[in-house]
């Protein structure tokens, strides 16, 4: 049984489900869970005949529920199968090789940490490289910055399986921002670190995520800073960054980014 088990919901996006299947280049086993959540056209085994570092498990709902029930499906699914560690990938984006064997071994050489993540390199629809997204790497750096944007690319996240039984699952009350605020669940109860290597790269698009649902995400992360505040230098200016980031647009935050991160 592989060690590590790979998490990706999928919804509609068959193409770019295996383009990200597909990157993955591993030494050791890698089993893959697939959360189809409700597609018109849903993934079957035989797309996935060239896979071959594990297993590749397919499951999820009939109709769509959105991302953070189809996340919490898989997890808990996955945690009946006792893996040793769960990590995360979503559509579109790729894995660089040995990205998770190098998760892995960051893991079991850190006995204190937890859950980690990667920094990322940002590409557009082309694969064209835009920047490399640096986050910070320490733990009082992770937990103090969270406050300005997460300090976690979802995609690039590996953890161990029991800080859910502490922290629970992904929210559900803050749509396009679950993955914020299960960060700051994990942050406040768990050591965590990010790998100062890209080892993800991450597709940025106007029709994804953060671009069709940008603003209700912005206001989400205000919610969840509201909820974790605290009188100091990060919340205020954490929160006031998000209130700037509702006026802003996607393009100009982008353009920016690619001007600090070069």
């Amino acid at each position: 049984m592989a060690e590590v088990v790979v998490l990706i919901p999928h919804y509609n996006t068959i193409d770019a489900l295996i383009k990200s299947i597909k990157s993955i280049d591993e030494p050791i086993e890698i089993d893959i869970y697939i959360v189809d959540d409700g597609s018109s056209t849903k993934p079957k085994k035989s797309n996935f005949e060239f896979y071959k570092f594990g297993n590749v498990i397919i499951d999820g709902y009939k109709t769509n529920k959105g991302i953070e029930y189809a996340l919490n499906y898989g997890l808990k699914k996955i945690l009946k199968k006792k893996y040793d560690f769960i990590a995360r990938l979503d559509c579109a984006d790729t894995s660089l090789p040995n990205r998770f064997y190098k998760q892995v071994e960051f893991l079991k050489n850190n006995l204190d940490i937890s859950f980690i993540g990667t920094w990322v390199n940002i590409v557009n629809e082309k694969g064209e490289f835009l920047y490399t997204h640096k986050t910070p790497v320490k733990h009082e750096d992770i937990k103090n910055k969270m406050y300005l944007n997460a300090m976690f690319i979802h995609p690039t996240i590996c953890f161990r399986p029991y800080i859910i039984d502490d922290v629970g699952y992904y929210p559900t009350d803050f749509k396009a921002a679950e993955d914020f605020a299960f960060f700051f669940k994990v942050i406040k109860k768990y050591k965590t670190a990010n790998i100062p290597e890209a080892l993800v790269n991450v597709e940025t698009s106007d029709v994804g995520i953060s671009g069709s649902k940008r603003k209700q995400q912005v206001k989400m992360r205000i919610k969840i800073i509201l909820k974790h505040f605290y009188f100091g230098f990060y919340p205020l200016y954490g929160l006031l960054r998000n209130v700037v980031l509702l006026l802003v647009s996607r393009r100009i935050s982008t353009a920016i980014k690619k001007i600090l991160y070069r």
